[in-house]
């Protein structure tokens, strides 16, 4: 049984709640200067999964102080229809930032749809663009699950600089834009993905630890190092000794927590986190958007978006 209270584990929701707060305070100024935020959530057909998701989002949005719209479409919708409602979206004032619900259905192409999306609005950190400005550590809009791991690793108040960072997973959107911002702080990092000769050589000389690759329990307590930090980011649904369904982590962790010092829990490790980053993204997006149309008109005083 995973305990939360336990000092070595790194909980997501406590930093999610210090986030949303200061967002709060940021939306509450901007818009009393008439800069109201807006988030507009797009969702594709029928999914239970993604209405949790939702849910969750405007909850949060609304305890920041962020507008939340939801734009539903049917399932059967053609991505030329989808793109010409984003290039709406993008065109409107009123609206920040845009997240698109995943999954959609599978003839909708979700790069063309984040690619669609305006880099001023994208808020999920998810255009070629966002991606790309990375790598010239242009940091603050950076994928919300990427961003959160290296949150958590903060936590610990360990010295980024010249850390051992190894990243278990190399997706676009989550291992590999771990690895950019974490050099970006100094550290010294290698991604292994499915082409690499020895994970478990390479995860035990990290003196942190990320894991994002959808295995249940693929890293076992004699692959980390004494003492290190472990981002657990996988979310896998498994069938216990009772026959009930659960949600574990790419970690074991009920080993790993006997040789690191600090560990996610899954659930409530990065998950609580992602929407917190997505908030505070949204504020980053108007910020941009607020300094682009003043400079762009000249403006130098209150304008409300009308």
């Amino acid at each position: 049984m995973t305990r939360t209270d336990d000092s070595r584990y790194l909980r997501g929701g406590p930093v999610a709640q210090r986030i949303i707060a200061s967002v709060c305070e940021d939306a509450t100024i901007a818009k009393a200067e008439g800069f109201p935020p807006k988030l507009v959530s797009i969702t594709v057909g029928d999914t239970a999964a993604v209405d949790v998701y939702v849910r969750n989002q405007r909850a949060k949005a609304a305890l920041a102080g962020i507008g939340f719209e939801e734009r539903r479409f049917t399932a059967d919708i053609t991505a030329g229809e989808l793109e010409a409602a984003i290039h709406g979206l993008n065109a409107d004032p009123r609206v920040t930032g845009i997240i698109i619900q995943r999954p959609v259905p599978a003839h909708i192409p979700i790069k063309t749809l984040q690619a669609a999306v305006h880099p001023l609005k994208d808020v999920e950190g998810m255009h070629p663009a966002s991606i790309g400005n990375i790598v010239y550590n242009q940091l603050d809009l950076a994928p919300c699950t990427a961003a959160a791991s290296v949150e958590l690793l903060k936590e610990t108040g360990l010295d980024l600089k010249g850390l051992e960072v190894v990243v278990v997973g190399h997706s676009e959107i989550v291992g590999k834009p771990i690895a950019f911002l974490l050099m970006s702080e100094g550290a010294t990092v290698t991604v292994c993905h499915h082409m690499t000769r020895s994970v478990a050589a390479h995860a035990r000389r990290a003196d942190a630890l990320f894991v994002a690759v959808g295995k249940p329990r693929l890293i076992k307590a004699d692959m980390v190092k004494p003492g290190a930090c472990v981002i657990d980011i996988g979310i896998n649904s498994e069938i216990g000794p009772d026959g009930e369904s659960r949600i574990v982590g790419d970690v074991d962790t009920e080993s790993v927590k006997e040789v690191a010092s600090w560990i996610t829990p899954v659930p409530g490790g990065v998950g609580p986190l992602t929407v917190a980053i997505l908030l505070r993204n949204t504020m980053v997006a108007l910020n941009r958007q607020r300094a682009l149309y003043r400079a762009t008109y000249g403006v130098a005083d209150q304008i409300a978006a009308e």
